[in-house]
């Protein structure tokens, strides 16, 4: 497809977001908006006030019915955040379970990718980082080579 029919396509993709279920908050955004469940684009309700006047509804009666629905969202706004609260503190915890519990003392040398302790014949036995070591397949290696410079191709 072309990128320039993206504008065709945004009403589509901001309805999909906004009626799909998520779980921080424990419902659609559209529910939390609208306290409903969602309907359909054509279907969709105008609650506007000169809308209610329009249509002979008594606005007394409207006006305490629209009242409700405020009180009604702030308890369901409640509710959410309540809900991602308590996601956060369940992925909080399943975070933590999976660190490990270490104790580091004043003078040790920290060493992030495992450490390798490497010994020599004649002399001391050391530490380093794992990722630093090159793998060593048990080939025999000869002892005092030196290559010769100058029989090595140049590249430039």
């Amino acid at each position: 497809e072309n990128r320039a029919s993206w504008s065709d396509k945004i009403d589509d993709a901001l309805w999909a977001f906004r009626t799909a279920y998520k779980t921080p908050i424990g419902c659609t955004p559209y529910k939390l908006v609208y306290e409903k469940a969602s309907h359909l684009p054509v279907e969709l309700e105008h609650k506007a006030y000169w809308a209610l006047k329009y249509a002979n509804f008594d606005l007394k009666t409207a006006g305490d019915y629209r009242k409700v629905q405020i009180n009604e969202l702030n308890e369901l706004r409640d509710q959410t955040y309540k809900n991602s609260l308590i996601y956060k503190e369940k992925t909080k915890r399943l975070h933590e379970s999976k660190i490990k519990n270490r104790v580091f003392n004043i003078g040790d040398r920290v060493y992030p990718y495992g450490t390798v302790e490497l010994s020599q014949p004649d002399g001391p036995n050391f530490k380093v980082n794992g990722h630093r070591l090159k793998h060593y397949f048990r080939e025999d290696v000869p002892k005092l080579v030196v290559p010769d410079l100058e029989t090595f191709a140049r590249d430039h």
